[in-house]
C-alpha cells in the first residue's frame, strides 16, 4: 500500500513527521481483522484492527485510529492513533497522536504527544532528551481553510 492511500486515510493531505520517510506499507490489518501471534521483520506495518501479540519490527509501525494492540510493541519509528495495552520501545521516535491511548510504559529518545492524546504510565527516555507536546497544526490550518471556504 503507497504512503499516500495512508496519509488520506488518516485524513492528511500533508506528511505527518514520523511518516516522512516511509515509502510502502507490506503489512496491513483491516478494520474488522483480529491477530494473535508475534509480527516480526523488517517492513512498515500499519493496523487499523485488533491485535493481541508481540511485535518487533525493522521499520515502521501504524496503528490506525479505531486499533487495539495488547502487547508489547519494539520497532523502529511508532505511530500510535489508536488504544495500546503494554509497553512501547520506539527504536528512533514515538508519536501519539491526538485520539491515542497507551496504557503502559514507553522507552524512546524522542517522544513527541499530541494534545489529546492520553498516556498511563512511565517514559524512559535517554539523556539530553526532552518530550514534544503538541497541537496538530495541520489540521488546524486545514479546518480553517475549509471555513473559509465555506
Amino acid at each position: 500500500m503507497k504512503i499516500e492511500e495512508i496519509l488520506v486515510k488518516f485524513g492528511r493531505k500533508q506528511r505527518r513527521r514520523t511518516l516522512d520517510h516511509v515509502g510502502d506499507f507490506t503489512g496491513m490489518l483491516g478494520p474488522q481483522s483480529v491477530y494473535m501471534g508475534t509480527i516480526q521483520g523488517k517492513d512498515n506495518h500499519i493496523v487499523y484492527g485488533q491485535v493481541q501479540g508481540e511485535c518487533e519490527i525493522e521499520g515502521t509501525l501504524v496503528l490506525g485510529e479505531g486499533s487495539r494492540w495488547k502487547g508489547n510493541i519494539r520497532a523502529n519509528s511508532i505511530v500510535i492513533a489508536g488504544h495500546v495495552e503494554g509497553d512501547i520501545h520506539a527504536i528512533t521516535k514515538l508519536e501519539l497522536a491526538h485520539t491515542a491511548f497507551v496504557r503502559g510504559k514507553i522507552t524512546s529518545p524522542v517522544v513527541a504527544i499530541a494534545r489529546g492524546a492520553v498516556h498511563d504510565g512511565s517514559i524512559r527516555m535517554a539523556k539530553q532528551t526532552q518530550i514534544t507536546r503538541y497541537h496538530e497544526r495541520r489540521e488546524s490550518l486545514e479546518k480553517d481553510r475549509d471555513d473559509k471556504e465555506k
